[in-house]
């Protein structure tokens, strides 16, 4: 009940807005208020005095040159990040009370618990978590969830369209038909015989030796559970074994979550400038990692 949340001078409705925007990229404030389950009002007076205060900024739309986006500045993912290291100071404090054998119950059990909250705001029936497996290699199903996965997000977050979706299936296609190579790897997470998660390494399609980290996408459900890490250790793992001199990867600017999870896992960004490769006109970005034998 305290007036300010995360260490910050915020209220914890903003604290909130800053963590949606910065897990989004940008965001709309019709879509801000849908998130934080506020009145257009409250967000509207929130939102002006977090651009006031140099946190947000307001950007054209990319779906709309009518409409805006907020997105955050430099000073407000530097927020962003210290809400974050709170948080994360919060969380490993606590754990030190828990006996390590039981982290990874209380960290299923409290994901099937939020998701089930989620479910309940939704009036919908949740579907519970069970076990993620990690499958490697081609299985049936993975070439049209890894589609419907990547049409599905980015038609809502940037507006893609049909040229993404075909580019991505037609792409994927002709990299299974490869998976003989031992250069060449796929993943996929499985829940209760769904894919939920996908991530491959394109060992022939740069050259050089080095790796085209490719086609990584989680299921909307299952963001921010972990299984993207996973996926992302498990493909820089094989390169390491495959003995590549490097891994480079495509992206644009904006996917500041995936963005993060890329640095953490030491990919530096090299290039950027504009492009349609995707069939859009966006700011790519080339990240690359080496490995270090």
């Amino acid at each position: 009940m305290k007036p300010t949340l995360a260490g910050t001078s915020l209220p914890a409705s903003a604290v909130h807005a800053l963590i949606e925007i910065g897990e989004h990229g940008t965001l709309s404030a019709t879509a801000l208020c849908d998130l934080l389950c506020l009145e257009k009002s409250s967000v509207s007076r929130m939102v002006r005095k977090l651009i006031d205060s140099g946190e947000l900024i307001e950007t054209s739309s990319q779906k709309d040159a009518r409409g805006k986006e907020l997105a955050l500045t430099a000073q407000g993912r530097q927020t962003l990040d210290g809400i974050n290291q709170f948080a994360h100071l919060q969380v490993s404090n606590a754990l030190k009370n828990i006996p390590v054998s039981v982290h990874e119950k209380v960290r299923a059990s409290l994901f099937t618990y939020a998701r089930a909250l989620a479910a309940v705001r939704e009036g919908v029936s949740p579907t519970l978590l069970h076990e993620v497996s990690v499958q490697s290699g081609y299985h049936s199903g993975v070439l049209g969830r890894a589609v419907e996965m990547h049409a599905r997000y980015y038609v809502r977050t940037s507006g893609f369209g049909h040229f993404f979706e075909a580019k991505v299936a037609s792409g994927m296609a002709g990299f299974i038909g490869r998976l003989d190579k031992p250069c060449n790897q796929l993943w996929s997470a499985v829940s209760e015989g769904k894919v939920v998660a996908t991530i491959a390494i394109d060992g022939e399609d740069l050259g050089d030796n080095i790796a085209h980290l490719r086609w990584f996408i989680v299921d909307d459900e299952l963001r921010g559970s972990g299984i993207g890490r996973r996926l992302l250790s498990e493909a820089v793992s094989f390169c390491e074994q495959q003995q590549f001199s490097e891994i480079q990867l495509w992206t644009f600017k904006g996917l500041d979550a995936a963005r993060r999870l890329y640095e953490q896992a030491g990919f530096i960004m090299l290039e950027e400038l504009p492009g349609r490769q995707w069939g859009e006109e966006v700011i790519e970005q080339r990240f690359a990692r080496p490995i270090i034998r």
